[in-house]
């Protein structure tokens, strides 16, 4: 599947900032079952671009607007090819539990099995596991349990926007019996991480077809969910918020241990003034995509005279194969 992907991050000021500092968490990810094509970041006001690898193998890019302005408009671009996802046994045997519990997974994969920012227990997160009765489903293997933990929490709770914010703990979604897809996915996070089993939260977007429904999620919307890691599979996605596990549909942009780890912007500013923020993406099938722009050197900075700055789909490309 091809698909175009816009994402428009704009931050109004009620009175002019002196200086802003910015990280971005926007460029999708390369892997066997995603082909990034291309993919432009233009800032205005005009900046200096860096980028970097983080700790778990993200592209991240980063600037700096030194003079005053008001207003930040921060406008990505993307065309991904996806492949559908391979196909998932019906059930893993009960031996799978006991290899969740070597030496070499839990250390190979400690960052994914602690407890850790909003993927946390709670009394709120212990008294909704006792009335929906889902220790219970670890009773079975692990794929089985993660699929139907999957399916409680779409039952369990609906999805609504404004219920709550970026920063908010689970139990605000807990209380409320609703929610959006990063609450889905920190809740089903610190449930998995409960039982043993390594997960790791995924941004990124969700293309859904109006015409075909069977969608909860906001179109125009940045999308999350959860990859749980099963020795013998790897690592399998999950999306609690739709009840489906994860394919060619699925845009992967960013991984890490919950949403703090990677938001699509996060900044500072110097000055004082309130601030708004703006989003709009769009995800939509295309059958045709520009050429891949040219390679870019990671780690130095793109200077131009214009007041777009541009950076290719290949940044980081280098960094990025050495860690795989």
């Amino acid at each position: 599947m091809l698909l175009e992907i816009r994402h428009l991050t704009q931050y109004r000021y009620d009175e002019p900032v002196r200086e802003s500092v910015m990280e971005l968490w926007v460029q999708p990810q390369k892997s066997v079952s995603q082909r990034l094509i291309s993919f432009e970041l233009e800032l205005d006001p005009a900046a200096q671009l860096f980028s970097y690898v983080d700790a778990f193998g993200n592209a991240v890019y980063h600037s700096d607007v030194p003079q005053p302005h008001d207003r930040l408009a921060i406008r990505s671009q993307a065309v991904v090819e996806t492949e559908p996802a391979e196909a998932l046994p019906n059930a893993l045997d009960m031996g799978e539990w006991e290899r969740l519990k070597s030496e070499f997974v839990r250390g190979q994969q400690f960052d994914f099995l602690r407890p850790h920012g909003y993927a946390i227990e709670t009394p709120a997160l212990k008294d909704f596991v006792r009335a929906f009765e889902i220790d219970q489903l670890r009773r079975a293997d692990p794929l089985t349990a993660t699929r139907n933990l999957c399916q409680a929490l779409y039952d369990g709770l609906g999805y609504e926007t404004g219920v709550t914010r970026a920063d908010s703990p689970i139990d605000e979604a807990l209380e409320a019996g609703r929610g959006v897809c990063q609450d889905f996915a920190h809740i089903m996070l610190a449930i998995c991480r409960g039982w043993g089993l390594p997960a790791r939260y995924v941004s990124g977007y969700l293309y859904t077809d109006s015409a075909e429904g069977g969608f909860r999620s906001d179109p125009d919307a940045t999308h999350a969910w959860v990859e749980v890691f099963l020795p013998t599979l790897r690592w399998v996605g999950f999306d609690p918020t739709n009840n489906t596990t994860t394919g060619e549909r699925h845009v992967t942009v960013a991984i890490g241990r919950d949403y703090d780890d990677v938001p699509p912007s996060r900044g500072v500013f110097k000055g004082d003034a309130e601030s708004e923020l703006e989003v709009a993406v769009s995800v939509r099938q295309t059958k045709t995509a520009a050429a891949e722009p040219e390679f870019l050197r990671t780690g130095r900075p793109v200077i131009s005279g214009s007041a777009r700055r541009r950076l290719s789909a290949a940044a980081l490309d280098q960094q990025l194969q050495q860690q795989q």
